[in-house]
């Protein structure tokens, strides 16, 4: 049996490219929930519930559909954007978005992921952080970039692995992570919990 088969509980393309370049075959669940910050809830705490809540919602719609348990681990996972301890999380609309850039622009600002997996009745959480500094952005730059759509759909309202990465002057900690899926922290977790994961690194 392949076991480097993965139930993903995201709808993210990008977590699913990360997942298939590491050589795995991905299958996708649902996992809807309410993705609502608690009021004064952190970002470290935010992310880590997020990725608990969506790999148990996965796993309860699996179990009203199956009589068995998932024959693979379910991997879940949430990233967000975090200014002054303040959590940004996807623009509702464009002036949204404008609005979250100008907050970005000029300054450090930290870029949380935490990664779940469920697998045989465990679960286990990893999270990974990163400081990421944008380069001082013009109106018109801002106003260029939030009309490309892109930043639409994205926690802090820009994609570090598309045009939104011309932005970044400085990044210390995991691209990957900054993309929604550490492959560091994913491919540790997976190998703690016995499953095959790339023969090098980690």
């Amino acid at each position: 049996m392949n076991e480097k088969i993965l139930y993903l509980a995201s709808g993210s393309p990008r977590r699913r490219e990360i997942l298939e370049n590491l050589g795995y075959t991905v299958v996708r669940l649902s996992a809807d929930i309410d993705e609502t910050p608690l009021p004064d809830e952190n970002a470290a705490d935010y992310v880590q519930r997020m990725a608990r809540e969506k790999n148990a919602a996965a796993l309860n719609l699996w179990n009203a559909q199956h009589s068995s348990l998932p024959e693979f681990p379910v991997l879940t996972a949430d990233t967000t954007v975090a200014l002054d301890n303040r959590i940004l999380g996807k623009p509702d609309n464009a002036a949204h978005a404008e609005a979250m850039l100008a907050q970005l622009s000029g300054r450090t600002h930290q870029v949380l992921t935490a990664v779940g997996v469920h697998w045989r009745g465990d679960t286990q959480i990893v999270m990974q952080q990163s400081d990421v500094r944008f380069k001082t952005l013009s109106a018109a730059e801002i106003r260029a970039y939030v009309g490309s759509g892109e930043p639409l759909d994205k926690a802090g309202a820009y994609g570090i692995q598309g045009v939104g990465g011309v932005f970044v002057e400085d990044l210390r900690g995991s691209f990957t992570g900054v993309m929604g899926l550490p492959v560091f922290e994913t491919v540790v977790l997976l190998r703690a919990m016995d499953r095959e994961t790339p023969p090098f690194g980690a």
